[in-house]
């Protein structure tokens, strides 16, 4: 076991953290052609850059021995046709509770959104600037992944 008191831990084998939408027709280590073990995946409605996910990302890179992170968007995706207001009237309506203070981060611009969520990990105060995070769209239809931004 690790001795965590004197700032030891373990390496682990994976090299890359995934940020991407809990869209189940996304499968990221498929799509990269990644064996069980080479990342680690975090998902979330979107994909998108929240508090919690860079909470994860940290985890991961700080348990990497040379990390870097990739932000994969998706064509089609539900958060890209839909407002704040139109999810939170449905909420509303599903459970009659309250969810107004919610911002479910939808987007009208795919390419943006992703350029977006690289910039709020590489600008965040608890990524190191030695990782490497590169932002992708991934086309459902056509089962291409395109670069976005890399920094």
């Amino acid at each position: 076991m690790p001795n965590i008191i004197d700032g030891s831990l373990p390496v682990v084998q994976a090299r890359t953290a995934i940020l991407t939408c809990m869209d189940d027709r996304v499968d990221p280590m498929k799509l990269l052609g990644l064996p069980p073990g080479d990342a680690h995946v975090i998902r979330n409605a979107g994909g998108r850059a929240t508090d919690d996910a860079i909470r994860s990302l940290v985890v991961s890179v700080t348990v990497m021995e040379k990390p870097e992170i990739f932000v994969i968007h998706h064509t089609a995706c539900v958060m890209g046709w839909v407002t704040n207001e139109q999810l939170r009237n449905l909420a509303r309506r599903k459970s009659r509770i309250d969810v107004s203070q919610l911002d479910f981060l939808a987007f009208t611009d795919l390419d943006e959104s992703v350029r977006e969520d690289v910039s709020k990990i590489t600008s965040s105060s608890f990524i190191d600037d030695s990782v490497v995070v590169t932002g992708y769209v991934y086309d459902l239809s056509s089962s291409q992944l395109r670069e976005i931004c890399r920094r």
